[in-house]
């Protein structure tokens, strides 16, 4: 199967006796199929040619990996059965019916092409006319603005100049405050308190509105993530308890 030569790894098959590399580019360049190359045999004879030490290369090994997976890739792809789609010619070979069908349709294009080149001879010599009536027919013209009168003008000029309706807006709350407005107004009133602690019912006492309210809870929230107040709640729904750090 294999013998140690001077030039490396030597192979003998049936198909090809001399260097493995050389079979290598053989098999690659389409010359010898690689099916008729038993590489499992081949492995096994490299193995046992690595195992004497004169005959181990790091080299020639690593090599030699690459190229058996390249030509395991091929074996396989070779050996796998490769699914075809049948063409027309399949199709009309195993169904007579379909072909007689097939001819039918062929037919009847014929039939169509023909008529359409006959019409288009036929039409060649007629051209179409690209001007207009001659000065003499200018009076037979329709005046567009006969029937137009200055009031229609003024109503077409009023509906387009008319301004857009106000948007009513009165259901929408307002917000007069912003998120940094509320932040300094949370600072100023915890330092206000003895201690710089309080609850949030406290922080919010002087608000009006419900908006208020909110934007004021946002700006605690902005300042807690700053690491400027420490928030402690001991129940669900219970009262918020603010201390002051700075």
């Amino acid at each position: 199967m294999s013998e140690r030569g001077p030039g490396g790894f030597a192979v003998e098959l049936p198909a090809y006796a001399g260097p493995f590399r050389l079979l290598a580019d053989l098999i690659l360049e389409q010359k010898v199929d690689v099916c008729d190359v038993p590489i499992a045999a081949i492995t096994d004879r490299y193995l046992a040619h690595a195992r004497a030490g004169e005959g181990w290369s790091l080299e020639e090994a690593t090599w030699f990996l690459a190229v058996c997976a390249i030509l395991l890739e091929l074996k396989v792809a070779r050996l796998t059965p490769r699914s075809t789609e049948l063409d027309d010619q399949d199709l009309l070979a195993g169904s007579p019916d379909l072909a007689y069908a097939r001819s039918i349709e062929l037919r009847a294009f014929r039939r169509v092409a023909a008529e359409l080149a006959r019409r288009l001879e036929d039409e060649s010599a007629y051209h179409a006319r690209d001007v207009g009536p001659g000065p003499e027919h200018a009076h037979l013209y329709p005046d567009p603005l006969a029937s137009v009168r200055a009031a229609d003008l003024a109503a077409i000029a009023a509906e387009l100049l008319r301004p857009p309706p106000v948007l009513d807006l009165s259901h929408v709350t307002p917000i007069r405050i912003t998120v940094a407005d509320a932040v300094e107004a949370v600072e100023r009133r915890i330092q206000e308190i003895p201690g710089r602690s309080a609850t949030f019912r406290e922080l919010v006492a002087d608000c009006e509105d419900r908006i208020h309210v909110v934007v004021r809870f946002l700006a605690l929230l902005e300042l807690y993530r700053d690491g400027r107040v420490d928030l402690v709640q001991a129940e669900t729904f219970g009262e918020i308890e603010v201390a002051w750090r700075g």
